[in-house]
């Protein structure tokens, strides 16, 4: 997400191939570089070269997009509905699916990503799913200065938020997205349940986020600042993420000194109390005092 790379990108009738490579925005074809030392690399830019091309077309693989929709439900769709909210921006497009899903259920969305990769694919997805996606290549640092106007709902999802190792880099992210939310919209984002990680050791159900029955998604390294996942896929390739480990009431203190008033969480999809370790925590925040 550097600076001079963001910038307004259009994907509706623009295929990958016809973008010049003097752009830039794309990532290399296959390999990822994390140097000598892989553990030491806690950027939030970095995020941008680690979706290489290899790993972005295999990343439906990892999601299973009929499994992951069996799994949701509607839990996404009933809780703007619930508030009345109709415009939604996805602001963690990744390769389409929950701004596929909220389009063919009637919403009005508007699909931003980081990784201009992902954003390339997202279009593809829509289009095989019957939908033309309205897309931006935005920084969320500079949100405001790329996507335009204000939304009912913005939606973080997929662990996406854990790209950012710098707090004044989340702070300014939430402080972009607050401004983008009309005066009583709301924010949904989400995080992997990092707290048990760290605590207790890794464990996953497999069961919501990420379906796919032959990808594993793994930590091989964890401390106070780095969660470092390997993704090993069918064909024997394996990729990696750097990630910060959000714990819950971190995040949650971030949110509230964000601006937003009324903050609930779910653990997959149920009320905390109905399920005592979540693999995924889910923030509803509304700007909303009532």
């Amino acid at each position: 997400m550097r600076d001079g790379a963001v910038r307004l990108v259009i994907f509706r009738h623009v295929r990958r191939s016809s973008i010049s490579d003097s752009t830039k925005v794309f990532a290399p074809e296959e390999e990822q570089d994390y140097g000598d030392e892989p553990t030491k690399v806690r950027e939030t830019d970095k995020y941008v070269s680690e979706y290489v091309r290899g790993f972005v077309d295999k990343w439906d693989e990892l999601i299973d997009w009929e499994q992951r929709a069996e799994s949701e439900g509607r839990f996404f769709i009933d809780v703007l509905k619930a508030r009345g909210k109709h415009s939604v921006l996805d602001v963690a497009t990744g390769t389409g699916f929950h701004s596929v899903q909220l389009l063919k259920a009637g919403f009005d969305v508007h699909s931003a990503d980081g990784s201009a990769e992902m954003l390339a694919k997202a279009f593809d997805n829509g289009m095989r799913h019957d939908v033309v996606l309205k897309t931006a290549h935005a920084d969320w640092r500079w949100l405001n200065k790329n996507v335009h106007g204000k939304f009912d709902a913005i939606i973080c999802l997929g662990n996406s938020f854990t790209h950012l190792f710098d707090e004044d880099d989340r702070r300014r992210a939430l402080a972009e997205f607050y401004a983008a939310l009309k005066h009583d919209g709301i924010l949904i984002i989400d995080q992997r349940n990092y707290d048990s990680i760290m605590d207790d050791g890794f464990s996953s159900k497999h069961q919501f986020y990420y379906c796919g029955e032959q990808v594993t998604a793994e930590p091989v390294h964890i401390d106070d600042g780095l969660a470092r996942f390997e993704y090993r896929f069918p064909d024997g390739s394996t990729h990696n993420l750097n990630m910060f480990p959000l714990r819950r009431n971190y995040l949650r203190g971030l949110l509230s000194d964000a601006g937003f008033r009324k903050i609930h969480t779910y653990g997959d999809f149920q009320e905390e109390a109905e399920e005592s370790s979540p693999d995924f925590f889910i923030h509803v925040a509304e700007k909303n005092y009532e």
